[in-house]
């Protein structure tokens, strides 16, 4: 049942849990993302005084903002307005515990904003499952791109694209035994910057070879992972950001020289590695001196979470890693 817009939301507390997710995997540009088993833990206690109080554990914990312009902060506010709550500066009280790395390229942005509106919905909508559609257009719209935001809510792999100003998507059944593989180095790199370096054009040659790649790339992640090699292969982003992030691309070059997909993991520097078991087990052979390794599986969308006395509102998609 949707709350009253007139009801106080002093009183309340919501609490979700939301993944890590990698988007591009090499060709698939600003349209491929998976979901992993990575998660941040938000929650939100409404006061009935306003006033902001933020506590946060983990990444991130020295370098947030604790103040109104935390993204999880910001997000809530302007997803009650959304939801027709007319009194959104309301007092709250904020706890994270993030396990995401930020700026890294592991989508710890979608990660926030998919927090602060699924908060949002679970104080203006209790008792309702989540409208994950709109929630993913409503995500899009504030990070200006669908490719992480569409696993951080969807789950699972998803190719994501905005049309007539909705964002529309696919889920892709991923092999079963699809494993993945993150290298995160002490080393930030902006996504503006990012975006800053690639060029305003490229070479027909290269878009041929793009298209081709990421095409295979929706066969290789469902049906056929021996393929994964060929599909993770890009021209039109990576060549460019490397610069960046040396170290990244030398990794990558030493794990596909030994025949492991690797690619940048969304605007980097973190290195993601994807693959049966056989592939994984090559990559240990690889000397990833530098980066912090963990091994992760593909997960569920974010997660809203019952508190005493409360319903969750959650549905059966997003809750399964």
């Amino acid at each position: 049942m949707a709350a009253n817009p007139a009801e106080p939301l002093a009183g309340r507390k919501v609490r979700v849990e939301v993944p890590a997710t990698s988007a591009n995997l090499g060709p698939g540009y600003d349209c491929v993302g998976v979901s992993l088993s990575m998660w941040d833990h938000v929650s939100v206690t409404t006061r009935d005084r306003p006033g902001l109080s933020i506590r946060v554990a983990g990444e991130g914990h020295d370098t947030v903002p604790h103040d109104e312009s935390h993204l999880v902060v910001a997000t809530l506010r302007q997803g009650l307005v959304d939801l027709g709550h007319p009194r959104p500066d309301i007092g709250l009280k904020l706890s994270a515990h993030n396990r995401t790395p930020h700026s890294r390229g592991l989508g710890s942005s979608a990660a926030a904003i998919a927090s602060g509106l699924c908060l949002a919905w679970g104080l203006a909508r209790p008792g309702e499952p989540l409208d994950r559609d709109r929630l993913l257009t409503m995500a899009a719209a504030i990070e200006g791109h669908p490719d992480n935001a569409a696993p951080a809510i969807m789950g699972g792999a998803q190719v994501a694209w905005v049309q007539d100003g909705e964002v529309r998507h696919i889920g892709l059944d991923v092999h079963p035994r699809i494993r993945f593989r993150a290298y995160v180095p002490d080393r930030h790199v902006p996504t503006a910057l990012a975006r800053h370096v690639l060029p305003a054009t490229i070479p027909r040659a290269d878009a041929v070879h793009q298209v081709l790649a990421s095409t295979l790339l929706v066969t290789a992640l469902s049906t056929a992972p021996q393929y994964l090699l060929a599909a993770t292969q890009d021209w039109i982003h990576q060549p460019y950001r490397r610069p960046l992030m040396p170290e990244s691309g030398d990794l990558i070059d030493r794990l596909r020289a030994v025949g492991v997909p690797a690619v940048i993991s969304g605007a980097g520097p973190t290195v993601l590695a994807l693959g049966n078991a056989q592939m994984l087990q090559a990559a240990d052979r690889v000397d990833a001196d530098g980066f912090v390794v963990s091994d992760l599986e593909l997960a569920g969308g974010v997660r809203l979470l019952a508190e005493e006395g409360q319903h969750a509102g959650t549905d059966p998609s997003g809750d399964s890693e």
